[in-house]
C-alpha cells in the first residue's frame, strides 16, 4: 500500500471509528458523497485523494458536535481533528492544506481554495439531493428522536440550502431533477396528502 493509500484508508478509519461513536454523519448517505466526489474528481481532473480524504474527514465531527449542541461549529472541529490526523503522516504541505481547505469550504464558511474543496462541498450537497441519500438522513432524524414534521422542516431547509450552493454545473444540472422531485415529495408531505 502507498503512503497515500495509506492516508486515505486511515481516513476512512477514523470516519468509521466516529461513526461507530456517534452515528453520524448517517453512513449510508455519506457513501453517496464519497461516490460523488470520486465521480466528480475523475470526470473534471481533480486529486481523487485529495477528495476521498477530504470527504472522510469533513464531517468527522458532527456528530460530537450534534451532541453538545454545537452544530454550527462541526466544520472548524473537524479541521482541528484532521489537523491532528494529517499531521501522523508524511504529507506534503500542500496536500494537508488542500485537504484542510476541502473542510473548511464544504459549508461555504470560506472561499475554495482548489478544485477539490469545491468537489468535496458540491459531493456534500448531492448526498441531500440525491433521493436515496434524502431518505437515509430522514431516517437519520427519526432515530435522532425528531418528529416527522420537524423531519420535513429540516430536509426542505436543508435540499434548499443544497441546491443553492451547488456550484459545478454538472452536478447541479444532476441535481435539478432530484431537487424538483424532493420539492414536490416535501410539499405533499406537508399538506398531508
Amino acid at each position: 500500500m502507498s503512503k497515500i493509500e495509506s492516508v486515505v484508508k486511515e481516513a476512512e478509519n477514523l470516519f468509521l471509528e466516529e461513526y461507530k461513536q456517534t452515528g453520524m454523519p448517517t453512513k449510508d448517505a455519506f457513501y453517496i458523497a464519497l461516490k460523488k466526489g470520486i465521480e466528480l474528481a475523475d470526470r473534471l481532473g481533480a486529486d481523487k485523494t485529495i477528495v476521498q480524504v477530504g470527504i472522510f474527514l469533513m464531517d468527522l465531527k458532527l456528530g460530537q458536535a450534534w451532541k453538545e449542541k454545537r452544530g454550527n461549529e462541526h466544520a472548524q472541529m473537524s479541521v482541528d481533528a484532521a489537523r491532528k490526523f494529517l499531521n501522523k503522516f508524511d504529507v506534503s504541505d500542500d496536500f494537508k492544506k488542500k485537504v484542510l481547505n476541502c473542510i473548511e469550504a464544504h459549508h461555504h464558511a470560506v472561499p475554495y481554495k482548489c478544485l477539490e474543496a469545491e468537489i468535496c462541498s458540491n459531493a456534500d450537497n448531492f448526498q441531500f439531493l440525491n433521493p436515496r441519500g434524502f431518505l437515509f438522513i430522514f431516517a437519520m432524524f427519526i432515530e435522532l428522536g425528531r418528529s416527522f414534521d420537524e423531519c420535513i422542516k429540516i430536509l426542505d431547509s436543508k435540499i434548499e440550502e443544497k441546491y443553492q450552493k451547488t456550484s459545478l454545473d454538472i452536478c447541479k444540472k444532476e441535481a435539478e431533477e432530484y431537487y424538483q422531485l424532493l420539492k414536490k415529495l416535501i410539499n405533499s408531505a406537508q399538506k398531508g396528502t
